[in-house]
Parts: C-alpha cells; structure tokens; sequence
C-alpha cells in the first residue's frame, strides 16, 4: 500500500475508522494496528484530557494509531426554529423527566484549541479531521512535529479545497457511510454516489493517496474499491459489534435485529445529516429537524443518554451504513482479516 501509513509499518490496507459516542475505543484500535493496519480514536465529543487518557493507553501497546477530530464548521441555529424543535420534541424527553424547554442554545467547537494543543504537545502518527479543514497553519504545525494528515472529503470540490490546505491524504466519504456525513457543507444532503464513482471522481481531481468509506461490509466492497483508485479502506459499521467496540447493548441489539432493515439519512438527533438504523425517533423526526449543529446535538444528548441507560433503542442514534447487515459479534482482528484481499 504506497502511502504515507507504509512508513509506520501499516500493510493490511482495511483500517478501523474513528466512531465518536463510544464505539471507538483503545482496545478497538489497538486491535486494528494488530491485524496490520490502523484505528483512529475517536477525539469528537470527548474533553483532552480524556482524550489523551486514551492516547497513552494506546501508546503503550506500542502500536501506530490515529487520532480523529472534528473540525469546526458550525451550522448556527435560527432560534426560533430551536425552540419550535425543542416544542416537538418535548413529550419524547419529558418521558424521561427531562426539560427540553428550556435548553438554551449552545454553540461550541468541541474544544477544538485544547485538542489541537494536546497533539502538537505529544504528537501522534496520523490525525484525521472531519466536518471541516484546519486552517493551513495549524495542518504545517501538526506536519512538522510529524503527524500525517487526512481530511475527510464528499466530492471533487472539497478533496481540491484539502489538498490545497495541506492534506497528505483524502478519507473520500460516501453517502452510504454510516454516522456523519463529512460534507463541509452540512446544510444540504450529499448526494448519492455509489463509492467508486466518488473514488474515480476524486482521483481527477487531486493526486493524493485515498482512503475509501462508507458501505464497505464486503470483501467485494472493498476490492471494488481498491480497483476505483483507494490505497486504503475504513469501515465501522462492520466493527460496531465486535467485542472490542465500546457499542451500547441496545445498539448493539439494534444491529442484530432483523426487523431494522432500513437506514436513513437524518437531522433529527444533531442538526447535521448521519446515516442511521431508521427508529421510532427518525421516523417522527426526520422530517421536522432544523439544520443545527451542534445545538441540536446538545439539546438532545440527554435524552439520547437517558434511553441508553433504560435500554431504549428507540431514542438514541442508531449511526449505521448501509452494509449494516454484514456487521457480525465477533474479535475485531477476524473482521477485518475477512475483508482484506
């Protein structure tokens, strides 16, 4: 695999994609590294210094990593439409002795400057962004304390816009993907482009080194891929239900269940579009969501907490890709051995 991740002793080229919310954990990661590619801890939500708890939990596996962040590209809510969605909403949160009502706005940017200053104080192999792209000083800087870099990209447009920036190598995200779209334009829908198409398109655009994702849950999948001009493949939703995955059990059953064939893309839990498990919340809410992140996802966090904890599959963000079904319970290392030509 001719890549930047070559150098730090990456052969295998299916990688175990970062996962905010709890997925994504050290044990995941390491396993990755294990079966000869690469995991990403997932940096999103999570304060530095927790972050970096899991950095040098890592660390002393003494395998390569990644760390992802989510780089701010704000979606400000209009107020208004805030507190008309919170109205909607409120007999779901009510059910759990929670007030949605009053829920202030919150606009913040996941301290992005505590992050950025954690891994420039110890640097780590490789750091992938997603949502927006880093300004170039901060890309130089992480560059020259060592740190490969890759941007998340949907189109064309967006992988021309990284590599001017300074990107080392594209994440070329299909809508197929499960979670977050990584659009740097959140206010629309990405359109629907099979994979590799989306790999062929961005290969006309810039000559960096790709890494395919979004609905690959087949060895076919992932040569298909491979063939479309990627070096490198990550999945997720395939791992969320590996023992290693920090999955929630009612996520879990989720994916297991064969009642939930369907996903959708939605805003109703944070105000940006992510693929998921279609649930009693998606259905009622997709449709009535305001654009508005992160102020939805704060308004919602607690009630997306409270139903994990009761076991509630039906109120928490079920993040899946379209390959879903192929998502198996099982060690990590087993799956993605299986996917690797």
């Amino acid at each position: 695999m001719a890549s930047p991740l070559t150098a730090l002793g990456v052969s295998a080229p299916v990688l175990a994609a970062p996962m905010a919310g709890g997925p994504s954990t050290p044990a995941l990661v390491t396993a990755a590294a294990r079966a000869d590619g690469l995991g990403f801890l997932a940096g999103g939500y999570k304060p530095a210094d927790a972050l970096a708890r899991q950095i040098a939990e890592v660390r002393s596996t003494g395998v390569s990593f990644g760390v992802n962040l989510f780089a701010p590209n704000p979606v400000p809510v209009d107020p208004e439409a805030f507190r008309r969605y919170a109205r909607t909403i409120a007999p779901e949160a009510e059910a759990y002795g929670i007030d949605v009502l009053s829920a202030g706005v919150v606009e913040d940017d996941d301290r992005w400057a505590d992050k950025i200053d954690l891994l420039l104080s110890t640097p780590v192999p490789v750091v992938s962004f997603t949502f927006g792209i880093p300004e170039p000083a901060v890309l130089a800087a992480l560059r020259a304390a060592g740190t490969v870099i890759v941007q998340t990209v949907t189109s064309p447009a967006e992988a021309r816009q990284a590599a001017e920036a300074g990107a080392d190598m594209l994440t070329v995200q299909a809508s197929a993907a499960g979670g977050h779209s990584g659009t740097l334009t959140p206010q629309h829908i990405p359109a629907s482009i099979p994979l590799p198409d989306l790999l062929a398109q961005v290969r006309q655009a810039v000559s960096l080194p790709l890494v395919a994702a979004g609905g690959l849950a087949t060895p076919a999948d992932v040569s298909a891929a491979l063939r479309a001009g990627a070096t490198a493949l990550a999945v997720g939703t395939v791992l969320l239900r590996a023992d290693e995955a920090g999955t929630s059990p009612p996520y879990r059953a989720a994916l297991a269940d064969p009642a939930r064939h369907r996903t959708v893309v939605t805003r109703a839990f944070t105000g940006r579009p992510a693929r998921a498990l279609h649930n009693t919340f998606t259905d009622r809410y997709t449709d009535l969501a305001p654009p508005g992140y992160p102020a939805l996802h704060h308004l919602t966090s607690p009630l997306r907490k409270a139903a994990t904890a009761a076991g509630d599959p039906e109120r928490i963000n079920l993040w899946s890709g379209t390959g879903h079904r192929h998502a198996t319970a099982e060690p990590a290392a087993q799956i993605l051995r299986r996917l690797t030509p």
